[in-house]
């Protein structure tokens, strides 16, 4: 899940976060990872949140069928070395943030949520209010 600070973002913070997000997505559309478990499993990148001093960032992902997801993070994380040097080339930053992948999980947040609001129970207690 993306738990963020009760500070906002300042716009470099996003504005770098998009980018190492394209670059990433970018690598691994292109198959520029060694890993066959990345490769075979259609891997998402659904957000990045940067640290304030662009030091650190966490990169949240997910994959299309929801497997091996756990696999899949520590696989990310194995290439983590060649993914920070990508991004060094191609971003012109003092620091090349260090990477954290982590699996996104709001997608079963959200999930739970709608089934709560579809339960009967809940639904009675709705209309009651209307």
């Amino acid at each position: 899940m993306v738990i963020r600070s009760s500070k906002e973002p300042s716009q470099r913070q996003l504005r770098v976060g998009q980018e190492i997000k394209k670059i990433i997505a970018g690598a691994l559309e292109k198959g520029e990872v060694r890993n066959p478990l990345i490769l075979d499993n259609l891997v998402t990148i659904t957000d990045v949140d940067v640290s304030p001093d662009l030091k650190y960032c966490t990169v949240y992902f997910m994959t299309l069928n929801g497997q091996n997801l756990g696999q899949i993070e520590d696989d990310l994380n194995a290439e983590t070395w060649g993914m920070k040097k990508l991004i060094a080339s191609k971003l012109k930053l003092r620091y090349t943030p260090d990477i954290n992948f982590r699996m996104d999980t709001s997608f079963e947040e959200v999930d739970k949520i709608e089934k709560l609001l579809r339960d009967p129970k809940v639904a009675k207690d709705l209309e009651a209010k209307d």
